[in-house]
């Protein structure tokens, strides 16, 4: 029964460009109930409420356009779908991540709604949406919400699944430039680009980042003596093994000097300006136990820099700073640190907090003691007191560098063999040379933080991430390769496979996500229906792969959107009466193609997109493509054609049996349809089709005419490349054909081909597959009675539904009843005893369809494949 409440009773990740947008989101499949019946201005107190709670909202300019705009939807009356996308959407902001897209619809259903939010990361936005959902209804209900909890819990999901800002600014600067990522892990390695052309990344270390160089700046010792072979000033010093030792490198290097870890980071067991022999000591015992070896060296005068060198280039630069307080005689110098320091809200551990919070370490208590205090000494009035002399290297300086430091530390960068690393110096005065003032590199990092340099404590962000991707994608690179997807009804599949034959022919090492499996080249690495994001995903990921071609239906773009962000080849077989209609609350072919229409959305402009040109509705997309458009069809007077031509613009056809290319007047032939194994002869049409668009599409793709006319006439010899795609055997007079057609489009187009075949009685084995709204079921009864004498219903255990097979099998009997004609109709249950019993009852002059399993085309091959190998028992008696 229907209440006042929100029920989030289904969310889709839509992971890629899809219906609503070219980004990730969740669509939440919401049902409002009784609260159709009120909308937020009939709720006394709603408006007021949420917006008291969240008072950001007035950044929401909602259709209305303007700052505000949502809240005068609240005011004037809005329902609870709307209002949840955008409390979702506010409750990610304040955690921590951009507002992004969103949009609220209805359905067919009343009360129930689409919500749709974008997505930065699921687990994240999910949570967003049930906690705006429940906010929403205490504050529908007037009851106590605790919004900072629930932000603040948002936050630690953002924290935990988030890129980390190091990261993020990569990517982000990657997408800025139109070149894709994946992320590949849970943490930050993340994978810019597609296939072949791809490069990686782990925060600020790269796939040509060396491990022998990783592991030189490590070892800090070893770092020092190569700097110094090359002339780069460092500081003198040697390792020690005992505090004697220290003591003694410490006479001979000159006081005051520096105690550190050979291999720490972070500036952990880090001691300078040491005096005496007891801080020396001192320092040596902390700082072995933060590493495997401690160095005794120079202590250099001035403030550590840290300077990112990117591809041999210093884009970047940040100084420290010396923290000190001055004694008021009634504060100890712990609380001081608070009052006079950490008060400062640019500290903290938020990623919006450039400055640490300074704390009484092992260092600061060795310069206090030098100073004659502790941490709960109170100072005198007016004393200053030091607490640390480096820390904090946040505050922008990238316009100060000296051109000579600049070269010292990108020689020092190259010595390592890092092309991305943090060089720390210290030094007096940035803006003038090392040697002037006994300036020295005293590290070289790889993997540094970026994070002092996007938000720097004072001074401008530098665009630190941009410096990146250049570095790893130079002159305009992309990082993309060919990227061809194809939609549509039917012809999805065989279009799929003579494509790849085509680009495999002209040296490409492909991927292909299909029907029939994940093919890597030739080779079968996963079988099994294979069209879907997962699939798609592992072809991107996959270093070997120069092109990539994917097939995706109408349910996979509904369910998990596109794998792939833009495209080279787009192509839309055809839409005629759309498959899967009523699914995802898609009822009618408007929708539908709003649907389809998403693989032409992502068409690059450099790219193309293959229509129909026989589809109406196909000829539509054209003018939605970024990219240049090539029609295909069977007949070149088709509308399209014809105008696109006259356009100078290209198109595939078939004229006198001949398939041929035209720019404009011009024309190429490249064969005749009765050398193409896959057409039969030229009697297949919707086989020609989908030779047309493969074609198209090699085409567009720059793959040469003697290729072209060479794939054509070697796909399917043998019946092995495109399986269950009308593929035909002849047996003693009997001819059975295997096709994979289960909707009203694909049963018209079988028709037209079975008409040029002769046969005495026309037999099929037919089930309904998966879930199809009845009048869809209807319209295919009514085909079949049209084609065939006999029909035998049948159920597909290769899928899942909803309803029962035999409610299914009654729309197709109430089809082939409204057929007007008599036919012999037969209910056999499962498939494989229907089809062993259709063949063993085959006599010459018979033509036998045996609709292969929806799941897959392989156990209804085998079972052919093996009554081939059989006498047939009416001859044989």
């Amino acid at each position: 029964m229907k209440k006042k409440d929100i029920e989030i009773f289904d969310v889709l990740s839509l992971r890629g460009p899809n219906m609503w947008t070219y980004r990730p989101v969740l669509e939440a499949w919401v049902d409002i109930g009784e609260l159709e019946e009120f909308p937020s201005n009939k709720i006394p107190g709603f408006p007021e409420r949420l917006s008291e709670w969240l008072p950001t909202l007035i950044e929401h300019r909602c259709s209305i356009g303007e700052r505000g705009g949502f809240l005068q939807r609240l005011r004037e009356g809005t329902w609870p779908g709307h209002i949840l996308e955008h409390v979702t959407l506010e409750l990610q902001n304040l955690a921590g991540m951009p507002g992004g897209f969103g949009k609220a619809r209805e359905t067919p259903i009343s009360g129930v709604y689409k919500v749709i939010v974008r997505a930065w990361h699921e687990d994240v936005t999910r949570a967003a949406l049930f906690a705006a959902r429940d906010l929403v209804m205490a504050a529908i209900e007037d009851r106590p919400y605790d919004v900072e909890a629930a932000v603040e819990e948002l936050r630690g999901l953002v924290d935990k699944h988030c890129l980390g800002p190091s990261t993020a600014c990569i990517v982000d600067a990657a997408d800025d430039r139109d070149i894709p990522h994946l992320r590949l892990s849970d943490g930050n390695l993340v994978q810019l680009g597609y296939g072949a052309a791809a490069r990686r990344i782990w925060t600020a270390e790269t796939d040509r980042t060396p491990a022998i160089a990783e592991s030189i700046s490590r070892d800090k010792d070893l770092t020092k003596q190569l700097l110094e072979s090359c002339g780069v000033p460092v500081p003198e010093g040697r390792l020690v093994d005992s505090a004697e030792d220290a003591w003694e490198a410490a006479e001979d290097i000159g006081l005051p000097v520096v105690v550190k870890p050979y291999d720490g980071n972070h500036g952990r067991g880090v001691f300078i300006n040491l005096t005496t022999r007891e801080e020396v000591t001192t320092a040596f015992g902390v700082a072995l136990e933060e590493g495997n070896g401690v160095i005794v060296e120079r202590f250099v005068t001035g403030l550590e820099h840290r300077l990112l060198v990117v591809g041999g280039r210093v884009v970047a630069a940040a100084m420290g700073e010396m923290a000190s307080v001055t004694g008021d005689g009634k504060h100890t110098v712990s609380e001081l640190i608070e009052i006079q320091i950490n008060s400062d809200p640019r500290r903290g551990s938020a990623e919006d907090q450039p400055l640490n919070r300074v704390r009484i370490d092992s260092s600061a208590r060795l310069e206090l003691k030098r100073q004659g205090f502790d941490a709960d000494s109170v100072p005198p009035e007016g004393k200053n007191v030091l607490i640390q002399r480096n820390g904090n290297v946040a505050f922008d300086v990238t316009d100060r560098v000296h051109p000579s430091v600049a070269a010292h530390a990108s020689l020092a960068a190259r010595i390592v063999g890092l092309d991305i690393a943090g060089v720390d110096l210290v030094a007096e005065d940035i803006s003038r040379p090392l040697a002037e003032q006994r300036g020295a590199i005293v590290e070289v990092n790889a993997g540094p933080g970026l994070l002092m340099h996007l938000k720097p404590a004072d001074g401008a962000p530098r665009p630190v991430g941009r410096a990146i991707v250049d570095h790893l994608f130079p002159d305009g690179d992309a990082g993309r390769i060919p990227v061809v997807g194809i939609t549509g009804t039917n012809g999805k599949t065989v279009t799929a496979r003579l494509l790849t034959h085509l680009l495999q022919l002209a040296g490409e090492h492909t991927g292909l996500a299909c029907s029939d499996g994940l093919f890597l080249d030739k080779r079968l690495v996963q079988g099994g229906d294979r069209a879907n994001w997962d699939a798609a995903n592992r072809v991107l990921m996959n270093a070997s792969v120069t092109a990539a071609v994917f097939e995706n239906d109408s349910t996979a773009i509904l369910s998990e959107g596109l794998a792939y962000d833009r495209c080279q080849v787009g192509i839309v077989t055809n839409i005629d009466r759309p498959d899967h209609l009523g699914h995802n609350f898609v009822e009618d072919v408007d929708r539908m193609f709003s649907v389809l229409r998403t693989q032409v959305d992502v068409v690059l402009p450099d790219g193309v997109a293959v229509l129909n040109a026989r589809d109406p509705l196909v000829v539509e997309m054209a003018e939605l493509c970024d990219g240049d458009v090539i029609f295909f069809g069977l007949d070149e007077q088709l509308p399209a054609i014809v105008t696109h031509r006259a356009a100078g613009k290209r198109a595939v056809f078939v004229r006198d049996g001949q398939v041929i290319l035209a720019t404009g007047e011009e024309e190429t032939a490249i064969g005749a349809t009765a050398n193409m194994p896959l057409t039969y002869a030229g009697r297949v049409a919707f086989q020609v089709e989908n030779v047309l668009a493969a074609v198209a599409a090699a085409w567009s793709m720059g793959v040469g005419l003697d290729v072209l006319r060479t794939g054509v006439t070697t796909f399917d010899v043998g019946q092995v490349d495109a399986p269950g795609r009308f593929t035909l055997f002849e047996k003693q007079g009997a001819t059975v054909i295997v096709d994979d057609a289960h909707n009203a489009p694909a049963l018209t187009a079988l028709a037209a081909a079975l008409a040029t075949l002769p046969a005495e009685r026309r037999s099929v084995v037919y089930g309904p597959g998966a879930d199809r709204m009845d009048e869809d079921l209807q319209a295919e009864g009514k085909l079949l009675a049209q084609t065939f004498e006999r029909i035998v219903l049948c159920d597909d255990l290769s899928i899942t539904r909803k309803r029962e097979s035999s409610e299914s099998r009654a729309q197709l009997r109430a089809g082939i009843d409204a057929a007007g004609r008599k036919v012999q109709v037969t209910d056999a249950g499962e498939r494989r005893a229907a089809a062993e019993a259709a063949l063993a009852q085959l006599t010459s002059g018979d033509l036998l369809v045996l609709q292969a399993d929806e799941g897959g085309a392989a156990a209804m091959l085998d079972l052919v494949h093996l009554w081939m190998g059989q006498p047939m028992r009416a001859l044989a008696a």
